[in-house]
């Protein structure tokens, strides 16, 4: 009995995966706008209900795998409170030598075919801008329950970090689509992020923590 949960949950999960991979299969295939969700629910072999239980939206199927990292911010934060703009660095720039996609430093095709789908759909756009600004929320509660920082300190804080990410990972993204291979822009990314933390250090370091 005890494992029911976990097989439960890794049906779910299975089911949730299916769902998504069909999706993106079909949208990469004839674009965002010209499938329909009955169209991805036949090719996962589920009901839309079903599919409605796992994606309320149709940008879901898509924007989940972003979704996914809004609180990453957040949780560095609350993981190193007496340094968070060391904290985030560091995640930063460990995510470029990974070339995690959210640091926008991947040059996997799969990734850039994401990428261009998101990029040149109006409503996947939208919702990008929607998980910036949820991940940018996030962001600021946690700073703000740092002793000594303002609620206004703090939200001024996360809009100026979650932009400098935002643009960072954007820098990233639009290098590598051009055909710029992920090791060759490294270095780059590597001296841009460290300017642009150096430039958030200087200006937030009298309201926030330094270790």
């Amino acid at each position: 009995m005890d494992d029911q949960p976990g097989l439960r949950e890794r049906k779910k999960q299975r089911t949730h995966d299916a769902i998504s991979n069909a999706a993106i299969d079909l949208f990469l295939e004839h674009g965002f706008d010209a499938v329909s969700i009955s169209q991805v629910a036949e090719a996962a072999e589920v009901s839309r209900r079903t599919l409605f239980a796992y994606f309320p939206a149709k940008e879901d199927l898509v924007l989940h795998r972003v979704a996914d990292h809004g609180t990453e911010s957040a949780r560095v934060v609350r993981a190193y409170p007496a340094a968070p703009l060391t904290a985030l660095r560091a995640h930063f720039l460990d995510g470029l030598a990974r070339h995690d996609p959210i640091a926008g430093l991947c040059d996997l095709p799969e990734v850039l075919a994401l990428y261009r789908l998101i990029t040149s759909t109006p409503s996947l756009v939208a919702g990008m801008l929607r998980f910036r600004e949820s991940a940018e929320h996030a962001l600021a509660a946690e700073l703000g329950d740092l002793p000594g920082v303002a609620p206004l300190t703090a939200r001024l804080a996360a809009a100026q970090i979650a932009s400098v990410q935002w643009r960072l990972s954007m820098e990233n993204h639009d290098r590598v689509a051009t055909g710029v291979p992920a090791t060759t822009a490294y270095p780059g990314a590597v001296a841009a992020a460290e300017q642009a933390f150096d430039l958030l250090s200087h200006g937030l370091a009298p309201v926030l923590p330094q270790a």
